[in-house]
């Protein structure tokens, strides 16, 4: 059974940071392209892709958190973190880490085949 559990969520002030983690199992955590997503609760709109990693850890980014966050993955460990500095009101948001066999555009929320619960991120002024 797959499983990708984040923790690592909280409430920061603005211009503060944070470290967010996801715990992959059930899965060859190294052949897999790895992501983070988020969503806004309440308001209607796709989940915004934040960041994604290859299974050979080549990095990408979304232009809004460019030089913010910083995504990385430890094989052994099988984990995905997400470190978020700098943060923004607008980056409030439920965050989720997401697994995927074969990504070829990272930024798209379809091509992933797993998916954690979400943990809520709110940066308040």
């Amino acid at each position: 059974q797959v499983q990708l559990a984040e923790s690592g969520g909280d409430s920061v002030q603005v211009g503060g940071s944070l470290t967010l983690s996801c715990v992959v199992s059930g899965l060859p955590f190294g052949d897999y392209c790895l992501g983070w997503f988020r969503q806004v609760p309440g308001v209607e709109r796709e989940l915004g892709a934040i960041a994604g990693i290859s299974d050979i850890g080549t990095t990408s980014y979304a232009d809004s958190v460019q030089g913010r966050f910083t995504i990385s993955k430890d094989n052994a460990k099988k984990t995905l973190d997400l470190q978020m500095t700098t943060l923004k009101p607008d980056d409030s948001a439920m965050y989720y880490c997401a697994a995927g066999d074969t990504v070829l555009v990272w930024d798209y929320d379809t091509q992933y085949d797993y998916w954690g619960q979400g943990i809520q991120v709110t940066v308040s002024s």
